[in-house]
């Protein structure tokens, strides 16, 4: 598996560990991790600490995003595609899309490469969790 994915799950669990949504995500450039981040609406009460947003708040002023690479366990819904599209990352590298089909067509239709992994363990990860918390995974997408 890739390190970098193993990362983002890495993130998740510790998410779920404080009994949050188990999404995670990461940002690398040049071969290296410069911010991880989790999901924390849960934690911190807040509808907007996404995984991919909590990521990119730990990553900090980087200037140029254009090399960087996104990594998340579950497809970015359109807040986090939204801000890989306003700072300029052209590629996201996605666990899965099976429990959550979030915003590639959105991501793709403004330059960003998507690649969808498919990884069992994100796979497992999301639907295990949806099963036991249905209503905060729905609070979570805007379906509740």
């Amino acid at each position: 598996m890739d390190e970098f994915l193993r990362a983002a799950i890495d993130e998740a669990k510790h998410g779920l560990s404080e009994g949050g949504i188990p999404i995670g995500s990461v940002l690398v450039k040049d071969g290296k991790i410069i911010g991880r981040g989790h999901n924390k609406r849960v934690q911190e009460g807040n509808p907007m600490i996404h995984a991919e947003i909590d990521c990119l708040m730990n990553a900090g002023r980087i200037g140029s995003y254009k090399d960087t690479v996104l990594y998340s366990t579950l497809m970015p819904c359109f807040l986090c595609a939204g801000a890989a599209v306003q700072f300029g990352i052209k590629k996201v590298i996605v666990g899965e899309s099976v429990t959550f089909s979030g915003a590639k067509e959105f991501m793709q239709s403004h330059g960003i490469e998507v690649i969808d992994t498919a990884n069992n363990e994100c796979i497992e990860l999301m639907t295990n969790f949806i099963d036991k918390n249905p209503n905060l995974w729905n609070e979570d997408i805007g379906e509740l």
